[in-house]
């Protein structure tokens, strides 16, 4: 038996049934609300109830000092003086802003999201926090539901890249390192399924969507040892997912065998009375618990009723002293049992955070995440100091923007924005601005609905007469940060205001356009991307975003991101998303151009603006001589697929390598392909080398309806490129023996 079973072993046995219960508490302790505020606010009773030793953690309690006394409540005054969490939404850094999630993944660097997640725990620790409810690693394939840039795209080989990366750097190789906290993998399951992209909808998918695209990213966190899941807002086969026994004992405990503690979302206990499932408080939270929901975040459910329920015997005592345990085990692996203040340090709180260091991790990654999606006869990058840039848009000049949605405590309008970057790098002298549009008016804060400008051309004619006498216009596009993140979806999901009728006004008097696009979501720029010559994708890149900007326009950094999500020509085609099944009538006409009983649309193409994994470089690379070293494969064996890449451009840069399958006939219809692997290569201008990826079994594998990993004989297309639609193949015969 571990020292850690055994401490925990013996403090269960000390415990009343009242303290047990009261460690499955989360209470909320500030009034920075996530969700439905409190009905009362009895702060003399949450603080009574800490001393007796009643609460398990607390969320929204920052600073060292803040956290310290509310530690020191339940330490020194509560009878067995177990040390609380206190937990917080750190999802893309504390107070120095990383690209918002979505962009990280655009990186396809797994080192950028775990030096991004480091960051964060290093400054949140800091402070005195020891949990982040983060990674969300939801895969979603709607752009209308605003939480599209928490999480890691369309892909779930992508997502399980990144999720593992995000749950390593927020933990790092040992929890109870100071500047490291417990990372929480959510929202377990389905929630970006929402239906129609709406926020807290419900979700209706098979289990073929949801054993292989919904849960591989989840599947990959636990093996990662994350310390806690949240489970969600949406129900799932007509089960509340909070409620769902299916996902959190059978699937996440038991088939998993994960040793870590799940959360409720903040009052999703509660709201299984509003879905039409519980009939009352108690009900919920005997089922919640029941279904192995282990903590209780702000419905208060369980300490009203789960020791009436147990004493009553209508609630199995081993079940609460399960999740009790899995509370204890994170608090140990935090080393809080050994010193309840460890993340209690002014003096780290005032020498770790928003340093030069840190803004230099924000910096490289927010580089690394800009995808370059157009640029027509090589008009990137920039001379420095041989033009006249003329700079258009209220995006350009905002410091507050780019630090997009779910910011922690970063500090309002601190992001370098566009403007600054670009002057920074070439000079003032060699910059001019006009605002051109204004995007949105009032209160921009996190409680309130934007007000968005729609037909403001006041700054029309400033901006057009600048544009005449400049060599080339860089204008500023797309989305303010409050547009998306949680309850922001929207339907439509194209430019907002007069920024197309100003960009037309623009092309009219100067073709040189270079659109730099800010979002939190794929967006239908279909109108834009036509028109300009040069379009890079840069979504909300954080406190050093201006900089990282300037140095991919100026050419300091060649741009090597690659879309994690499609980009629609249009709202109405959502969801477009590249691993999409063939159907009996394929999505590509199969018969003669008269044809029209095929799987179309008449009004749109059925393929995106921009297709998943795609994104270009200031060089070119080349693929050659893609070859297999077998072209047959039996159970147990692997083979090697080789791909000669050449950098023939001039400029040295980085590329994603990108392997993809197609299993022609199966059990289950399968995707017409699959990511299954990528690298990431850097070569220098003129560079060659060949790549080599290893396809094994469990490449081919795929999961049934019953959730079992299984790999059929068959014919497969094994395919590599920079790109999910530009792809060299080979065929591939499997045989099981």
């Amino acid at each position: 038996m571990s020292d850690r079973q055994k401490f925990i072993d013996s403090l269960l046995g000390k415990m009343t049934l009242q303290e047990k219960v009261g460690q499955l508490n989360l209470y909320n302790g500030t009034w920075e609300f996530t969700g439905p505020v409190p009905e009362d606010d009895d702060s003399q009773r949450k603080s009574e109830n800490i001393k007796r030793g009643l609460v398990g953690g607390m969320l929204n309690v920052l600073t060292a000092a803040g956290t310290r006394e509310a530690q020191h409540l339940a330490v020194a005054h509560s009878r067995l003086g177990i040390p609380l969490l206190f937990g917080y939404d750190v999802i893309h850094g504390y107070k120095t802003m990383a690209p918002i999630p979505l962009a990280q993944a655009a990186s396809w660097d797994p080192q950028v999201a775990r030096k991004c997640a480091k960051l964060a725990a290093l400054e949140a620790s800091a402070s005195g926090i020891n949990w982040t409810f983060a990674p969300m690693i939801d895969i979603t394939r709607d752009p209308r539901w605003g939480r599209m840039m928490e999480g890691p795209g369309e892909d779930p080989y992508l997502g399980s890249v990144m999720a593992e990366a995000w749950v390593r750097g927020f933990q790092g190789d040992d929890l109870s390192r100071t500047d490291t906290i417990a990372a929480c993998a959510k929202h377990f399951a389905a929630y970006g399924f929402s239906e129609a992209g709406r926020d807290y909808n419900t979700v209706d998918i098979g289990h073929s969507t949801l054993y292989n695209i919904v849960l591989p990213p989840f599947k990959a966190a636990a093996r990662a040892d994350v310390a806690t899941f949240m489970n969600g807002f949406n129900e799932l086969n007509g089960i509340p997912v909070t409620g769902s026994e299916f996902l959190q004992r059978q699937i996440l405990k038991e088939s998993w065998q994960w040793e870590g503690f799940v959360v409720s979302d903040w009052a999703s206990i509660a709201e299984m009375i509003t879905h039409g499932y519980a009939r009352d408080l108690q009900d919920a939270a005997k089922k919640a618990l029941s279904a192995g929901c282990d903590m209780d975040m702000e419905s208060k459910a369980y300490e009203k009723h789960l020791d009436q329920l147990v004493v009553e015997g209508r609630m199995d005592q081993t079940l609460l002293d399960d999740a009790v345990r899995r509370i204890l085990q994170v608090k140990y692996d935090l080393g809080l049992f050994k010193d309840p203040y460890r993340y209690c340090d002014p003096q780290r709180e005032q020498s770790s955070i928003l340093t030069g260091e840190n803004l230099a991790v924000s910096r490289e990654a927010a580089r690394k995440s800009i995808v370059l999606l157009k640029n027509e006869n090589q008009l990137l990058p920039l001379p420095k100091n041989e033009i006249k840039i003329g700079v258009i848009g209220s995006l350009a000049q905002d410091k507050d923007i780019p630090l997009g949605s779910w910011r922690a405590q970063a500090e309002q309008n601190s992001a370098v924005s566009l403007l600054e970057g670009l002057k920074a790098l070439t000079g003032p002298e060699n910059i001019r601005f006009a605002e051109g549009y204004k995007l949105t008016r009032g209160d921009r804060s996190f409680l309130y609905e934007l007000d968005m400008v729609e037909e403001d051309e006041s700054g029309f004619d400033e901006a057009v007469e600048m544009a005449q006498n400049c060599d080339l216009v860089v204008m500023a596009m797309g989305e303010d940060c409050w547009q998306t993140g949680e309850g922001r979806s929207q339907t439509d999901i194209g430019l907002k205001g007069s920024q197309t009728a100003l960009l037309s006004r623009i092309l009219a008097v100067n073709q040189k356009v270079v659109v730099i696009m800010m979002s939190g979501r794929s967006l239908a720029i279909t109108e834009v991307a036509e028109a300009v010559p040069a379009l890079l994708q840069v979504w909300h890149l954080g406190s050093e975003a201006g900089h990282a900007m300037a140095e991919v326009i100026f050419g300091d950094y060649n741009p090597s991101g690659k879309l994690p999500v499609s980009f629609p020509r249009h709202g109405g085609q959502v969801p477009v998303y590249y691993n999409h099944k063939n159907t009996g009538r394929p999505t590509t006409n199969p018969h003669d151009d008269g044809m029209v009983f095929w799987s179309h649309y008449t009004d749109c193409e059925n393929s995106p603006l921009f297709p998943f994994g795609y994104g270009l470089s200031y060089s070119k690379f080349e693929y050659a001589d893609f070859q297999l070293s077998a072209d047959r494969i039996r159970s147990g064996e692997s083979i090697k697929a080789t791909v000669k890449l050449k950098n023939s451009g001039p400029f040295d840069g980085e590329e994603v390598v990108q392997l993809y399958i197609r299993d022609h006939v199966a059990s289950v219809t399968r995707p017409v392909k699959e990511l299954k692997d990528f690298q990431k290569v850097f070569l220098v201008a003129g560079q060659e080398q060949t790549i080599t990826f290893e396809i094994s079994e469990e490449t081919l594998c795929f999961y049934d309806n019953q959730g079992n990993l299984i790999c059929e004989p068959g014919e497969f297309t094994i395919m590599v490129g920079g790109c999910s639609l530009q792809l060299l193949k080979q065929m591939l015969s499997y045989e099981v023996v």
